[in-house]
């Protein structure tokens, strides 16, 4: 545009000066009286007039085309914004379609995503309520005109649905709908999706302009939806690699809870041998103590495993979830603090979940608190994990090989070293402990930390 006004701008000084020229012969004749003068005057001022006329005009042009440009790219970055504001994948569809209509005026949006084989993974709608999706029946299968974007990755921009020559028309209860915009989302990943738009609120029905905006938008659209499937992959191998942690865990404990079992059987039965009967009964008594604590350590084990990460709800819900839980087998008061704007990479979210899991585990076994505090919080790209109770507390200094294994410190401690972060537990007899953890928003390694 700027370059065509350029040459506008020549040739129109130059056809000035001609026609500036061309006047000046006419009117030689008559260029002494004041008459003549004046028709010369007047000649170059409505050139003059014509000329700035003309270049106001196309700057007026060009203003209002990048201004409504930047109008575009302004509601673009917004609608990309609000995207990427989600990580799971059914989300993030959801919303690129609602954030596609929104930008362009639609009022209807569906997206489609395929898998390598061509077929259908989801199909995602806007504008259309769960009744009527559910009276329309089966997600197209590209037979018709929404199979041009659908297997063929091309753009298509119809005022006229019916006219199209692969139209085939709609099925039973299926809205009317008239014109429509569709453009391919590419991805690197193992999907390719479509963006559909349809009966544009517009007078003009979707231009040009939309088209170019809708490809801009698909294209960050694309990103968003590699973005959250690399976030699922990711929560898929943290949950695997859990399963490994804890099945490490419950062999190397139960091992030990075992082997002290056996250790009290085998003492019992001397003593019953050598007639030693209150002996025997200390020691099954001690069994006895042992087994409710084995008992209670499987309930809260098969409940953390029942809510961990991988269910249904956001890392916060899974969180209030269990602790709700374990307020209720326990009876003792809890409550939970959770930043609500902490955004965690999956595997920090699942050592944070076992993490507390741990400390109310302990809190249970030997503080004898009446309350608890969970608060979970960000700062200097660090989550700082706090487990707080009011119970006897205990000295550090003093903790030394139970006759009965308690692993549970070591256990916390080696959590938060795996992706990066620190423990440590501030403790006085009489005062109560706080259980403090402070990990990497995303998860890293290190080789120091422990508890203090």
């Amino acid at each position: 545009m700027l370059k065509r006004l350029r040459w506008f701008a020549l040739g129109g000084l130059l056809l000035f000066m001609i026609g500036v020229e061309a006047a000046r012969i006419v009117l030689r004749p008559y260029t002494g009286s004041v008459a003549g003068n004046l028709v010369m005057d007047l000649a170059v001022l409505f050139g003059m007039m014509i000329l700035f006329g003309f270049f106001f005009e196309q700057l007026g042009q060009l203003y209002r085309r990048v201004e409504r440009q930047n109008r575009e790219l302004e509601a673009l970055r917004i609608a990309s914004v609000a995207v990427y504001g989600e990580l799971a994948l059914d989300a993030v569809l959801q919303r690129v379609v609602e954030q596609a209509r929104s930008l362009l005026g639609a009022h209807y949006g569906a997206i489609s995503v395929l898998d390598a084989g061509q077929r259908i993974l989801a199909f995602v709608t806007s504008g259309i309520s769960p009744e009527e999706r559910e009276r329309i029946g089966r997600p197209p299968e590209g037979r018709g005109v929404l199979g041009v974007p659908l297997l063929e990755g091309q753009r298509i921009r119809l005022a006229n649905l019916g006219a199209h020559p692969r139209s085939v028309g709609f099925p039973p209860n299926h809205p009317p709908m008239s014109s429509l915009l569709a453009v391919p989302i590419t991805c690197r990943g193992p999907f390719r999706g479509n963006l559909y738009l349809a009966e544009s609120r517009s007078s003009e029905g979707f231009t040009e302009e939309d088209e170019t905006a809708l490809v801009r938008f698909a294209e960050a659209a694309a990103v968003a939806i590699e973005i959250a499937h690399l976030h699922e992959r990711l929560r898929s191998l943290a949950v695997a690699e859990e399963r490994l942690h804890l099945a490490h865990e419950m062999h190397d404990g139960m091992a030990q809870i075992l082997a002290y079992v056996n250790t009290k059987a085998l003492a019992v039965d001397e003593y019953l041998k050598q007639g030693k009967t209150a002996e025997a009964k200390t020691q099954i008594g001690q069994l006895s103590v042992a087994a409710r604590e084995v008992y209670a350590d499987v309930r809260e084990g098969i409940l953390g495993l029942r809510v961990g990460i991988g269910e249904p709800g956001t890392f916060a819900e899974t969180l209030r979830r269990y602790v709700d839980h374990w307020r209720d087998q326990n009876e003792i008061e809890a409550t939970v603090e959770i930043d609500p704007e902490i955004t965690l990479a999956p595997p920090v979210e699942l050592q944070v979940v076992r993490i507390v899991q741990e400390a109310l585990a302990n809190v249970r076994k030997h503080s004898r608190a009446h309350r608890v505090r969970i608060s979970i919080e960000s700062a200097d790209g660090l989550v700082r994990v706090t487990v707080a109770d009011d119970g006897v507390g205990f000295d550090p200094s003093a903790l030394g090989r139970s006759a009965f294994p308690r692993f549970g410190l070591s256990t916390m401690r080696e959590r938060a070293q795996s992706v990066g972060g620190i423990l440590r537990v501030d403790t006085t007899p009489g005062e109560g402990s706080q259980v403090v953890a402070e990990l990497p928003i995303v998860a890293g390694s290190s080789s120091e930390g422990g508890i203090p």
